[in-house]
């Protein structure tokens, strides 16, 4: 269900970017993707699916991103791949817990088109950080030592060369892999903004 949703929202994300083609593109042709970008980015995640306890998170995160490969297609996968390196900071508005802080490391995918200032990307990581966990309290997470899981999709828009903005949906996964019985875990979506600076 999970897979089908992201997936549904990556379709519409391509359908609207194709919406905007008409609009002027700031990149040269052949497209110079960013070699080395910095971005901070907000998240505010409503937890889902197995937690018994109404989980509302602040989702902060500052994250470089280092390109690693680029397809030059005519097609609709034109683009560039980016390894990306996150620090997380997370405080707990509503739930057991009052703050998460973590890492993660994953991969983005910026699908590119000559004409657009839109660029859709669809991201993916994974990680570990440290919860206060009250393992005496039902539904809480059972340990401080927490492993991570995160999926984006969204689309940026080219203020200028060096200017990008982003709005888009970001899941997270929280657990301790099983290693507290019972490990409860938790699952939460929302919306994300940012802004990145390319060097």
């Amino acid at each position: 269900m999970k897979i089908f949703c992201i997936a549904l929202l990556v379709g519409a994300l391509f359908a609207a970017q194709r919406g905007f083609a008409g609009v002027e593109s700031v990149a040269t042709e052949p497209f110079d993707a960013p070699r080395f970008e910095l971005a901070a980015e907000s998240a505010y995640l409503f937890g889902f699916i197995n937690s018994p306890h109404s989980y509302e998170i602040g989702a902060e995160f500052l994250t470089a991103r280092i390109r690693w490969g680029v397809r030059q297609s005519d097609g609709w996968l034109r683009g560039y791949n980016q390894f990306y390196f996150s620090a997380v900071a997370e405080p707990i508005f509503r739930g057991i817990e009052n703050h998460y802080f973590g890492l993660n490391f994953g991969l983005r995918y910026n699908f590119v088109q000559p004409t657009s200032r839109l660029v859709p990307y669809i991201s993916g990581g994974v990680g570990l950080g440290w919860i206060d966990s009250h393992p005496d309290i039902p539904g809480a997470q059972g340990q401080d030592f927490t492993f991570n899981i995160l999926a984006a999709a969204g689309v940026a828009y080219e203020l200028s060369e060096r200017w990008k903005v982003e709005a888009g949906v970001l899941y997270e996964h929280l657990s301790n892999g099983g290693q507290t019985d019972p490990n409860p875990s938790l699952n939460l979506l929302g919306p994300q903004l940012g802004v990145t600076y390319s060097f």
